[in-house]
This record gives C-alpha cells, structure tokens and sequence, in this order.
C-alpha cells in the first residue's frame, strides 16, 4: 500500500537533520526576538508600532510551522538515530512556548482592557443620547439599545 505524499518530507539523513535542526533553532532565536520586542511594545501601549511587526512576524511564523510539521514527519528517524539532538530540541521548544504564553498573555490582557474602554465610552455616550425615564417601581431604567450611537475609531491618533 503506497503512503501519501505529504507536504513535508521526512529527513532521511543525519547531515539533512542537523540543517533542519539548524534552521528551525535559527527560526525559533528570530520568532523569540520578534515576540519579546511586540510584549514590550504593547506593554509600553505603542500598539501602531506593533503593526509593523506582523508581516514579518507572519512570515517567520510559515517557517516555524513549516520546520514543526517536517520534524515531526522525521520523528522516528529522529529518535533511532539523533535521540540527544531530538531531547535537546524537545527541551528548547518548551522553552519556546513558555516565553510565548507571556506574551499570549500580555496580547490578551491589552485586548481586554481596550474592550473595557470602548465599552465605557459607548455606555456613555448612549447614557446621554437617550431619554432617562423611571420604570413601575419608581427606579431609572437601561436605556434602550435602539438609541445607541455607533462609535468610530481614528487610528491614525
């Protein structure tokens, strides 16, 4: 029964490995570098700078998946022949994505807090575009959400 043709092909050398390793050690130092500069960006709130980072952040992104799905195709290989450089490598990606959950982190606290804000000033402003009026029970009732504005953001502030 023949195998189905994947997309990345398994290493078959001890040379191809080491260049692979390499590679994907190199993708890993520069996606590292990338992210600790974008967690401090967004810490410091320059969220336009962290713009200008996502191409090429995407970019190194396809490459680190790219190497991931051919060590992972190599795994057997790998592990008959290079087991200390697959433990080392094992050892290095958990490194990896401890210092990517920080900035996970950092991203979605930023994200949350910017919702909060929107969400406060859009409560405000319908607050005052809409009538006050009480209810049966004497007490001051939401305002319908039939009188709220839409908001618009300038991003270029």
């Amino acid at each position: 029964m023949p195998q189905a043709a994947t997309a990345y092909p398994p290493i078959t050398s001890v040379t191809e490995a080491h260049a692979v390793v390499s590679h994907f050690s190199e993708v890993m130092d520069t996606l590292l570098a990338f992210i600790d500069e974008e967690t401090g960006l967004v810490r410091a709130g320059k969220l336009s700078e962290v713009a200008r980072l996502a191409p090429r952040k995407a970019d190194l992104a396809r490459l680190f998946v790219a190497d991931t799905e051919r060590l992972k195709a190599s795994k057997d290989f790998l592990s008959g022949t290079l087991p200390d450089l697959l433990a080392s490598l094992r050892e290095r990606h958990g490194t990896f994505r401890s210092l990517l959950q920080v900035n996970m982190t950092v991203l979605a606290t930023a994200h949350a807090v910017s919702e909060g804000i929107m969400r406060g000033v859009s409560e405000a402003v319908t607050k005052k575009s809409s009538p006050q009026v009480y209810g049966a029970s004497g007490r001051a009732v939401a305002p319908n959400p039939r009188h709220a504005q839409p908001l618009t953001v300038s991003r270029s502030l």
